[in-house]
């Protein structure tokens, strides 16, 4: 995600990462303006976070979360 004269985002986009600032797991989807923007795993509305409290995520957090998607995919309709 990358434009004319922009550096490239941060934490590379799909990858997860922890927002410092309270602790909260999201997939990073990308950068808009100066923010990381992050979504929680298993969906919901993303946040805005600033590139300076962005984390990378601990291997044992990553699987928590993958795990939570899984588990949300697998779910039947009701």
């Amino acid at each position: 995600m990358t434009g004319e004269g922009l550096e490239p985002c941060t934490p590379e986009p799909g990858t997860y990462a922890v927002d410092a600032r309270d602790g909260r797991v999201g997939r990073v989807m990308g950068c808009v303006g100066p923010y990381v923007q992050l979504r929680p795993p298993g969906g919901g509305a993303e946040w805005d976070c600033p590139p300076e409290s962005v984390q990378p995520a601990p291997p044992g957090v990553v699987l928590r979360a993958r795990v939570t998607e899984a588990n949300r995919e697998g779910r039947w309709p009701r």
